[in-house]
């Protein structure tokens, strides 16, 4: 069973505008094709959604959005929960409805489902490697310009947490920041004038004296980046002895080879970008079953 909590979509709210806007770069000026051969509502279609390699299923709630923002008319219906692990040729949703929505909204709605469900698959890889071990897999703010909402709501549906969404989420002192304000005791007691409550603040660290520093300041994480096995350890059990409330993080190449190891270690939370952006798209299709004239 998954260690973290059930893949929320966005509300309708944020989600709409950002289908409307990827409709418009799609259709421009019209569907030159699809407006030519089936003009609008003049005839209905019925296709079906197919996986043509083995993987994990997400963003079909998304898909049924799009072709409803082109026409409320067209019924979209899942086989299969979102999340689940698909064979290769496995239905996985039928579509009904004017011809000219299905035909326009297909790229898009299979676009956006392809990449998600990519993104699920290589997340659940991850997650399968340390499911039995305490630490929690998280996803970054490595994500393409625009798709992030959705690209963080699909490392979920694979079974990862989601680090913050964006800069506001909370205060993470990264190696820039130290250097910037002469060290990681200047940079928190700067933070602690600025950041309202309750936001947490992590520290970005590279030594055991870096996170004596930080123990010694009263950071809320601390994140162990780009450390050895042992050095990481040494680290864990430095923090563990000072503090039971203090959250760990490691981040700095992880890897499918490496992530285990570094869960062994007993730090809290594991950050990689791999999941997002290592992930190759999942292949989905669309094959028309049938059509028929609506018009008498």
């Amino acid at each position: 069973m998954s260690k973290s909590l059930a893949a929320a979509l966005p509300p309708l709210l944020v989600l709409d505008p950002l289908l409307q806007s990827w409709l418009v770069e799609d259709i421009g000026r019209g569907d030159r094709t699809t407006q030519a051969i089936f003009p609008t509502n003049t005839q209905t279609g019925q296709a079906q959604w197919l996986v043509k390699e083995s993987g994990i299923v997400a963003g079909l709630p998304i898909a049924a959005r799009v072709f409803h923002r082109l026409n409320p008319q067209v019924s979209f219906t899942t086989l299969v929960a979102e999340g689940q692990w698909c064979e290769r040729g496995q239905p996985i949703a039928t579509i009904s409805g004017p011809m000219d929505a299905l035909l326009s909204g297909e790229r898009v709605a299979l676009n956006l489902a392809m990449r998600l469900s990519g993104i699920a698959t290589m997340t659940r890889k991850y997650v399968e490697l340390i499911e039995d071990l305490p630490a929690q897999l998280v996803d970054t703010r490595k994500t393409t310009p625009g798709l992030r909402l959705l690209e963080k709501y699909a490392t979920q549906v694979g079974g990862a947490v989601n680090h913050r969404m964006g800069l506001d989420d909370a205060v993470m002192i990264k190696d820039n920041h130290i250097a910037a304000a002469g060290g990681i005791g200047q940079a928190i007691a700067q933070v602690r004038t600025h950041a309202p409550y309750p936001l947490s603040i992590e520290v970005e660290t590279e030594t055991v004296e870096m996170v004596e520093e930080a123990l010694k300041h009263r950071a809320d994480i601390i994140m162990l980046d780009n450390m050895s096995l042992s050095i990481m350890q040494q680290a864990v059990e430095l923090i563990r002895q000072t503090s039971c409330s203090i959250k760990i993080e490691a981040s700095g190449n992880i890897t499918l080879e490496t992530i285990r190891s570094v869960a062994e270690t007993g730090v809290d939370y594991i950050s990689s970008s791999a999941p997002i952006t290592r992930s190759p798209w999942l292949d989905l299709s669309m094959r028309l079953t049938s059509s028929y004239s609506s018009s008498t």
